[in-house]
């Protein structure tokens, strides 16, 4: 294990490795792209984790999921972080929260946490973790659409108000501005256009019922690649926050 971190200390510094291993981090869920930034804040040795997510692991998440395998298919998805992270970094205290996320549990998320990650699908959810924390002053980065795109190269980070491209960002950006919260939440999102053309209208058959309306929704295709980038997008903009300004903002090469 004495090695496990030479590589990021060779980077970063002992100091800021150490840094990290003392910061705690929720993550609000954690499917394809918040399973990819729990997976690369691990390797990074955070120190805590909360793992926020009511959903279980179907067979239709591998082709995306980094928690999904066919060994772990059925299982809650917060089990299996659980058992991946104490598998990457065991000293890490990773705490898991099977739970949907609602203004009745913000306070357990929020509570020790030096920043959150939303990574989360529903609208309603995400706006209301979006603006609680703003007016809390919690720290918070967040995942706009990742499905139906096909670019990885395209993916951005913006302040939420500059992002653009991305009709889930719309409806954040007008929601948000109708309840009062301003500028100072980064975001990852994808200006590449969405052909919901692509959307197969006889595939109702095979739709997910969604946790907060209840209703039928679609499955939207989506792409590995893509929601892989998201993932560590987000993850890299929780360490630049987390660690001293300096740490991860390298000179050019000449």
């Amino acid at each position: 294990m004495t090695d496990q971190f030479l590589r990021l200390e060779r980077l970063i510094g002992k100091e800021n490795v150490e840094l990290l291993h003392s910061k705690s981090v929720a993550i609000c869920g954690i499917g394809a792209v918040g399973g990819h930034a729990l997976e690369t804040l691990a390797r990074c040795g955070i120190g805590h984790i909360k793992a926020v997510d009511f959903d279980t692991i179907e067979e239709s998440n591998i082709n995306r999921q980094i928690l999904a395998l066919h060994s772990t298919v059925g299982m809650k998805k917060t089990d299996a972080a659980l058992i991946r992270v104490r598998d990457i970094y065991p000293d890490c205290d990773i705490k898991a929260y099977p739970i949907y996320i609602s203004e009745e549990n913000h306070d357990e998320i929020f509570a020790g946490s030096d920043i959150v990650l939303d990574c989360i699908d529903s609208l309603s959810a995400k706006v209301s973790l979006l603006e609680d924390a703003y007016k809390r002053g919690v720290p918070i980065v967040s995942s706009m659409g990742a499905a139906l795109r096909r670019t990885s190269s395209l993916v951005r980070t913006a302040d939420i108000f500059d992002t653009y491209g991305c009709p889930l960002a719309r409806q954040v950006r007008s929601m948000l501005k109708k309840r009062g919260v301003g500028r100072g939440i980064e975001a990852v999102f994808s200006p590449e256009k969405v052909r919901f053309d692509y959307i197969d209208p006889d595939q109702d058959d095979k739709a997910e019922t969604d946790a907060e309306s209840k209703r039928k929704r679609r499955i939207l295709g989506s792409l590995p690649t893509v929601t892989a980038v998201f993932g560590i997008t987000i993850a890299e903009l929780a360490l630049r926050k987390l660690l001293p300004q300096d740490a991860l903002y390298g000179e050019p090469t000449r």
